[in-house]
């Protein structure tokens, strides 16, 4: 495969880097298995402690010197990125499809991302600007400004191997960080492409060795970012029970956590819904990814009264569903991950099963040609009760739960009754519907849409959710400060020293 070799991709491969070098590791070798096919794509070797240290090291010296770049000529370097991307944006997206198992479109389209942050850093690199306040003391100026944190840590997950990384780092760049990047360990291959990459533009634009780090390991390596002091901010993308370990890890040290976790997103489709709308949003929702984003749409709650024509066209649709290798552009899901993410599939459809659910859509692990690696499942629809156990668990795989409901206010009270807040939406023609659902009594969740699903976020709104999905911010908006630490100023220009509040302390 000719993407491999033009993204420097070798049979065997180092995981730790600190920008244009490569560190040995004694670590373990990990291989890199593609769920498309079954085959082995490379292997990899782990980050050690050693290698670990080397790299914090690094990026705190880095970051003496990084920080004082002025922000427009960071933001220069992440232009050159961008630039760089969309030159390799083809084979990335090639890798990313490969070795995740999305489908192409997908893949290119996660590459498509990375080039938008680039172009909303660059811009963002000529504001991140502070207020100015009113002293209640005369000859006084008061005001308030931004200053880089230091390390970012930035610990992502496998669905979107290199997207969400670019989110993180590239705000971070220009607003002076340095960031050590750990990757999923299921994806290593898309990481050390995307190092190489940066490298290239790094060492043209003589960047500091250690603005931009890797370290490809397992759960342990993740364990020491967690509890590094060094590590002001761990940004990390996973599932809660992660999220959970790492903010307390991070919070017992007095550090920053940014938490981009589970989602369990509902689409609400009304009496007045364009039913085609919500047909395209809620299949796209359920099956893109194979079910394996954290905004995937995976219950539907539609009214009563058109509760049996969606259910129809549901079938119909599933019915002509292409699911089959991702790199043929026609086929519509890929995939799931590796064959433990297969057992959980089959573990929630036969809990919805003993919980009463009615499967309208049958799901099960497709076989035979084209199937070898043994993660091809079929998408699957499933009548329940939205208590349900099952219902309330977010489980990464194509499972849609449908319900039906009588009026808006008990179908809000049932998208908002389950742990997670990600992502929501209402397919509505109805101004009211539609503005009771974006209100204070309508939907919890961090992403409310209307007349859109509840996947394919834009890069210039901030990304997250609340309750259990962490309640961090990503890419747009003033998402920046979350990169940054916030110093208010005052001058006394005058001369005297009147004390704020009105104090006097006479000598």
């Amino acid at each position: 495969m000719d993407f491999l070799e033009k993204l420097g991709i070798d049979s065997f491969n180092q995981g730790i880097s600190t920008g244009v070098h490569w560190i040995g590791s004694e670590a373990q070798i990990i291989p890199s298995v593609s769920p498309v096919d079954g085959k082995l794509i490379a292997s990899v070797f782990l980050a050690d402690k050693n290698g670990y240290e080397t790299v914090v090291t690094k990026a705190q010296e880095a970051f003496r010197e990084w920080r004082l770049w002025p922000a427009p000529k960071r933001g220069e370097v992440v232009r050159e990125i961008g630039m760089f991307l969309r030159k390799h944006k083809h084979d990335l997206g090639q890798l990313v499809s490969y070795e995740m198992g999305k489908s192409l479109q997908e893949g290119w389209g996660e590459v498509q991302e990375m080039i938008d942050i680039c172009d909303f850093a660059v811009g963002l690199s000529r504001q991140g600007d502070g207020l100015t306040m009113q002293s209640e003391r005369p000859g006084h100026r008061m005001y308030e400004q931004w200053h880089p944190l230091g390390i970012t840590g930035i610990i992502s997950a496998f669905n979107f191997p290199v997207a969400v990384w670019s989110w993180n780092a590239m705000l971070a760049w220009v607003c002076g960080d340095v960031c050590i990047w750990k990757p999923s360990e299921k994806v290593p291959l898309c990481s050390i492409a995307c190092q190489k990459i940066v490298a290239g533009v790094f060492e043209k634009m003589q960047v500091p060795e250690g603005v931009s780090n890797l370290l490809v390991g397992e759960r342990e390596t993740g364990e020491w970012m967690a509890n590094d002091h060094r590590i002001p901010l761990v940004s990390a993308t996973g599932s809660t029970r992660m999220g959970r370990a790492v903010g307390v890890a991070v919070a017992e040290r007095m550090g920053r956590s940014l938490l981009e976790l589970g989602g369990n997103n509902a689409i609400i489709i009304s009496p007045d819904a364009d039913i085609d709308i919500a047909m395209t949003g809620a299949v796209f929702g359920a099956v893109g990814t194979a079910g394996q984003r954290c905004t995937t749409t995976r219950r539907l709650i539609i009214h009563r009264s058109i509760y049996e024509e969606m259910k129809s066209r549901l079938v119909a649709a599933y019915s002509q569903l292409k699911i089959g290798n991702p790199l043929k552009e026609e086929n519509h899901a890929g995939p799931l991950i590796d064959t433990l993410a297969v057992d959980m599939y089959l573990k929630a459809i036969q809990a919805c099963k003993e919980e009463g659910g009615n499967f309208i859509v049958e799901g099960g692990v497709l076989t035979g040609d084209g199937f070898e690696s043994g993660c091809y499942v079929k998408p699957c629809i499933a009548e329940v009760k939205p208590e349900y156990k099952i219902v309330c668990t977010e489980t990464f795989a194509p499972i849609l739960y449908i319900m039906p409901y009588d009026e808006l206010e008990e179908a809000i009270d049932i998208q908002n009754s389950v742990p997670q807040g990600l992502s929501s939406s209402i397919i509505t023609k109805n101004l009211r519907e539609a503005e009771l659902f974006l209100s204070q009594a309508g939907s919890d969740c961090g992403i409310a849409n209307v007349n859109i699903g509840t996947s394919g976020a834009e890069i210039g709104g901030a990304f997250g959710g609340e309750k259990e999905t962490g309640g961090g911010r990503e890419s747009g908006s003033d998402s920046w400060k979350a990169y940054m630490r916030r110093q208010t100023n005052t001058i006394n220009y005058s001369s005297k020293l009147p004390l704020a509040q009105g104090i006097r302390f006479d000598l």
